[in-house]
C-alpha cells in the first residue's frame, strides 16, 4: 500500500465503518497476539482507515454552516468555525 494512497475498499467506506474497522485493528495489535507481519499489514490498514475517517471528518466539516439570528430576527447561516 502506497504511502497517504488510500484502497478503494477503504475508500468507499462510511466514516462509521471505517472507525469500527480501525477500533477492532487497534485492540487486535494492543493485545500483541499474531505475527509480526500480521501486526505490520494492520498497523498499515489501520493507518489508512484513520486517514479516511479524518477526510470524512474534514468534508463534513466543511458542510456544517452555523444558525444564527440576523436583523429583525431573521434566520441566516454562515460559514461554522471552529
Amino acid at each position: 500500500m502506497a504511502e497517504g494512497k488510500i484502497p478503494p475498499d477503504i475508500g468507499k467506506m462510511s466514516f462509521e465503518d471505517a472507525l469500527e474497522e480501525l477500533q477492532r485493528i487497534v485492540s487486535q495489535l494492543e493485545t500483541g497476539e499474531g505475527k509480526l507481519d500480521q501486526a505490520i499489514e494492520g498497523y498499515k490498514r489501520g493507518a489508512a482507515l484513520k486517514q479516511h475517517c479524518e477526510a470524512k471528518l474534514r468534508e463534513a466539516k466543511q458542510q456544517i454552516d452555523k444558525i444564527a439570528l440576523g436583523p429583525g430576527g431573521k434566520v441566516e447561516t454562515e460559514p461554522f468555525e471552529v
